[in-house]
């Protein structure tokens, strides 16, 4: 949120306000998801923004045994990369752009 605050070239943003809904690949089920944020920059370009740890943008290793670690990991990653993918078309449909932003993007230490 700093960091929308003091990018100069946004003029305009909110957080979760509205959600695009999902088939979860783990129970086939519908879900919403509620990207981050939205942005609306000063040239009029809409950015619909999720944060995430860089980490969960990588799928897990999976070591010698299959841990419970490993498997939560892994849901997450696949949800995660359900999420995006219509968060994609959603932006498409609606000619906006989709970002994910991690913590490198963000100056954040982690």
């Amino acid at each position: 949120m700093k960091y929308l605050d003091s990018h100069s070239q946004i003029v305009n943003w909110s957080s979760e306000e509205f959600c695009i809904p999902y088939r979860s690949p783990i129970d086939r089920r519908m879900h919403r998801y509620f990207p981050d944020f939205w942005v609306e920059k000063d040239n009029g370009e809409q950015l619909v923004i999720e944060v995430k740890p860089k980490q969960q943008l990588i799928p897990p290793k999976k070591g010698k045994r299959q841990t419970v670690k490993y498997l939560r990991e892994m849901r997450t990653f696949a949800v995660n990369q359900r999420k995006f993918e219509v968060a994609q078309e959603f932006c498409k449909n609606k000619g906006m752009k989709f970002m994910i932003m991690t913590q490198d993007e963000l100056g954040v230490i982690g």
